[in-house]
C-alpha cells in the first residue's frame, strides 16, 4: 500500500484540518471509477462514491489500522454498490455512458493514435462491465486498484484461494472477449 495513503489516514484520525480535502482528492476518483464499473450507470456511481466518502468520515473512528485505509474504503464502496443495486432492482442491468472523460496520457501522441487508445480503453471497459459481478469485483480491486490478494479477499468476504480462482477466470474471460479485437489491432 502507498505510505502516503496511510499517512493521510493518520492525519485524518489526528483531526488535521487539511487532511479531509487531501483524502477526498486521493480517493474520490478511485471510488467513482470502481463504482461506475460495478454499477454501470454514471448517476449511481456518483451517488455511491458520495455515500462511500460520507460513510468513511462518519465511521473514521472504526479505522483501527491506517495502513489498511485503502481496503477499508473499498469495502465501504463495495457495500454501497450492493445497497444501490438492491434499491434499484428494476433498473437496467447495464447502461454505458458515451460521455466518459478522455485523458491524454502523452501530449506527443498523434490524434489517430489517441483515438485508437481511447477506443481500446472503451473496449476493455466494456469487456470488464460484461463480466459477472463476482469476477468484475476481483479484477477491479486486484488489477485496477492493485490491492493485495489478502485485502481483496477481506473486502469481498471470501478466501484468498477464491480470489485467485476468480481473478484467473476473469482474466481468461477478458482475454477471450478481447482476443478478436486485439487480433485485428494495427
Amino acid at each position: 500500500m502507498d505510505n502516503s495513503e496511510a499517512d493521510l489516514a493518520r492525519a485524518l484520525l489526528a483531526g488535521e484540518p487539511e487532511a479531509f480535502d487531501r483524502f477526498v482528492e486521493t480517493f474520490q476518483s478511485k471510488v467513482f471509477q470502481y463504482s461506475f464499473l460495478m454499477c454501470g450507470q454514471r448517476e449511481d456511481a456518483e451517488e455511491v462514491a458520495q455515500e462511500t466518502l460520507m460513510k468513511v468520515f462518519e465511521s473514521l473512528d472504526q479505522l483501527r489500522e491506517p495502513e489498511h485505509v485503502k481496503p477499508w474504503v473499498f469495502r465501504i464502496a463495495k457495500n454501497a454498490c450492493l445497497m444501490k443495486r438492491r434499491k434499484s432492482i428494476f433498473a437496467p442491468a447495464q447502461e454505458l455512458s458515451l460521455d466518459r472523460p478522455f485523458e491524454v496520457r502523452d501530449g506527443q501522441l498523434l490524434p489517430d493514435r489517441q483515438l485508437l487508445d481511447h477506443e481500446a480503453a472503451d473496449i476493455v471497459r466494456l469487456a470488464v462491465t460484461e463480466l459477472p459481478e463476482t469476477l468484475r469485483s476481483v479484477v477491479l480491486l486486484r488489477d485496477l486498484e492493485e490491492l493485495s490478494t489478502e485485502d481483496t479477499a477481506a473486502i469481498l468476504g471470501v478466501s484468498n484461494d477464491v480470489v485467485k480462482t476468480r481473478l484467473h477466470r476473469a482474466r481468461l474471460a477478458l482475454r477471450q472477449k478481447l482476443h478478436p479485437v486485439l487480433r485485428h489491432a494495427p
